[in-house]
């Protein structure tokens, strides 16, 4: 067995395991079942996903700051993770890592490529995202993939929608089945827009989801020509999603901003 040093952070309520492997690798990508169960919230720490900090490969290091690695609670590795990102950021931030191009921005690499984020006060941490070059758009859905691939549909009041089993239903149908799919539910309020989430591989609604509620903040835009800066409401707190629509389709300078705090930090024998 060995012990392994944790910080705990959460974005609105999005929680995740960090694990700082700049020096010692302590995980692996084959870990599954060990990273599973830090993720168990009777049996470990408890968190919606677990992600390693570590250096880039030589080859970027004149370039980025840091790779993220992301896992879902299930212990596999998956698709980029908005308030996981954020949260890394912020970890970044604790651990002294200054960014290498510019004093106020960190550059790091993930799964579905660059990002740039900077970090300002009261934990507050704006993260780019990548752009998105394809919405399809349905009878009564809107699919995009914003580092994570999303399903989003409207509903008059979210009070009223069973999020866990309607976005049950959709992740396993038929289509999505084998991949999975994030489903998300959204009301059109005055002053934004409130959102709900099933997430794969977490299987179940979570209080946040940062990729989500950039998908959301696009298909409003799409449905009602809402603002390019949204200000989004979610169960585990707000955030705000900016982008610019590109005149040939498709969407760039898009980006993900809200707070991501340190919860707690401590060892655990695996």
């Amino acid at each position: 067995m060995k012990k392994i040093p944790f910080y705990k952070y959460q974005g609105t309520g999005n929680d995740f395991i960090l694990l700082d492997q700049r020096r010692k690798q302590w995980l692996s990508r084959e870990d599954t079942q060990t990273i599973e169960k830090l993720c168990d919230r009777r049996f470990g720490i408890g968190a919606d996903g677990l992600i390693l900090l570590q250096y880039v490969e030589k080859s970027k290091r004149k370039t980025y700051d840091f790779e993220m690695i992301y896992f879902n609670a299930d212990g596999r590795e998956s698709s980029m993770c908005g308030n996981g990102g954020r949260a890394t950021v912020a970890f970044a931030h604790f651990l002294g890592i200054i960014g290498k191009k510019d004093v106020e921005k960190y550059h790091f690499w993930a799964i579905d490529g660059a990002h740039e984020a900077s970090v300002k006060e009261n934990d507050w941490v704006e993260l780019k995202m990548i752009d998105v070059s394809h919405v399809e758009i349905g009878k009564d859905y809107y699919m995009m993939n914003t580092g994570s691939p999303h399903f989003v549909v409207f509903v008059e009041d979210l009070k009223d929608v069973n999020v866990y089993e309607n976005g049950r239903e959709i992740r396993y149908s038929d289509r999505f089945r084998k991949e999975g799919i994030n489903v998300n539910f959204v009301e059109m309020q005055s002053n934004g827009i409130q959102v709900a989430t099933y997430e794969r591989g977490v299987e179940a609604e979570t209080y946040s989801c940062g990729t989500g509620v950039t998908a959301a903040a696009i298909a409003s835009y799409l449905r009602q020509g809402r603002k390019t800066e949204t200000d989004i409401f979610t169960k585990g707190g707000n955030l705000k999603v900016r982008f610019h629509p590109n005149i040939g389709g498709g969407y760039s300078s898009v980006w993900l901003c809200g707070a991501a705090k340190q919860v707690f930090k401590g060892e655990i024998w695996v």
